[in-house]
């Protein structure tokens, strides 16, 4: 592989202090309805591994449906992960632009060939992620999505 098997955005991530009050403020910005606060990573299949140590990482979060682009909010809960460091070493903010990949290893592979760390992994019944830390290179994290179906 010489370049990432996508170039379709499909997600922005940003990291918040609560979920449930900045999902109300976004939708009262955007005009659309507040969605439902979720939470994530949050049982046995999760799976997740924090800088290749397994992880009770947590998170609450909030989808957004914008048009191509879904926004999504995460407040970290509890345990260390890429969600709670980030919000403790540099507050809220946008933590992750995120790709769908048909190969979410080789994806990984060629991005770590490019000195790009995957940070945290996981998974949810239906998929897999990666967030891969490009903030040196591209000055953000990168977030692979795999979709079994």
């Amino acid at each position: 592989m010489n370049k990432l098997d996508t170039t379709v955005v499909i997600q922005i991530g940003i990291i918040v202090k609560d979920a449930e009050k900045t999902a109300g403020q976004y939708a009262e910005v955007f005009g659309i309805p507040k969605p439902a606060v979720v939470p994530i990573a949050d049982d046995a299949f999760a799976n997740t591994q924090f800088h290749g140590e397994p992880s009770r990482a947590k998170g609450k979060a909030a989808f957004f449906d914008l048009g191509p682009i879904q926004m999504e909010l995460i407040e970290p809960v509890g345990a260390p992960s890429t969600w709670e460091e980030f919000l403790r070493t540099r507050g809220e903010g946008i933590h992750h632009i995120a790709f769908s990949t048909a190969d979410l290893g080789e994806a990984g592979k060629f991005l770590a060939s490019k000195g790009m760390e995957t940070v945290q992994s996981g998974a949810w019944d239906g998929g897999q992620y990666a967030y891969i830390d490009s903030s040196k290179q591209l000055g953000t994290i990168l977030e692979l999505l795999h979709f079994d179906k």
